[in-house]
């Protein structure tokens, strides 16, 4: 039980890690020209594929993994004491884990197939573009219902159960809730549950190491 929350906390603070790396990246390094025409931006993305792709394995892939093994050890934690909500909450949480995971593969396979098919019509490889752009988003990118409502209900199980942090716990209902409210298209919902989950997800972190400890 006790190695079992250790990696879940540990899996939790690297969540949060990915999270400010992906923050980072996007908001300092990469310079996408949304301006430019379709020849230029693929040119740009088949310069920048590597570097790409693996920030998608790890911003997606890795982080579903991680996600995987947090769900596992928080389901262990709380199913005594609250075993419906508990396993409602696991549900969504290995829901968002094939979402996330698949969101990545979708991302490199398809910039692949359309980096390949702008070299003989760039306006169509950004029509096919601009659809995968889209399905990646719906699934687990600018869309973090399942996500939030996995938050939500495992903080709710904590609190009813005693387990945790309240404070944490109390914290947990309002990400989860943003989460949801991500159905709603507007890019700042999606920004605050991002920097609200990397707070999250540390103090969760914190919280599991130090009582694996015990």
């Amino acid at each position: 039980m006790n190695k079992l929350q250790k990696l879940g906390g540990v899996s939790a603070i690297f969540e949060a890690i990915i999270y400010v790396s992906a923050f980072v990246f996007f908001g300092a390094f990469w310079n996408f020209p949304a301006d430019a025409d379709s020849v230029q931006m693929f040119a740009f993305l088949a310069k920048n594929q590597v570097i790409l792709s693996i920030v998608n394995l790890i911003m997606y892939v890795l982080f579903g993994i991680f996600l995987a093994v947090l769900v596992l050890a928080l389901n262990e934690r709380l199913k005594s004491k609250t075993p419906i909500l508990s396993q409602i909450a696991s549900i969504f949480g290995v829901v968002w884990v094939g979402l996330v995971i698949a969101s990545g593969m979708i991302a490199n396979i398809g910039l692949s197939a359309v980096l390949e098919l702008s070299t003989k019509d760039p306006e169509q490889a950004m029509t096919v573009w601009r659809a995968i752009y889209s399905v990646v988003e719906g699934l687990g990118g600018g869309n973090e219902v399942v996500g939030g409502l996995w938050v939500l209900l495992l903080s709710f199980a904590a609190l009813k159960g005693d387990e945790l942090s309240k404070r944490l716990n109390y914290f947990g209902l309002f990400v989860g809730i943003v989460g949801i409210l991500t159905v709603y298209p507007a890019e700042v919902l999606t920004e605050i549950f991002g920097v609200s989950q990397i707070v999250w997800f540390s103090w969760l972190g914190a919280v599991m190491l130090a009582s694996s400890k015990s």
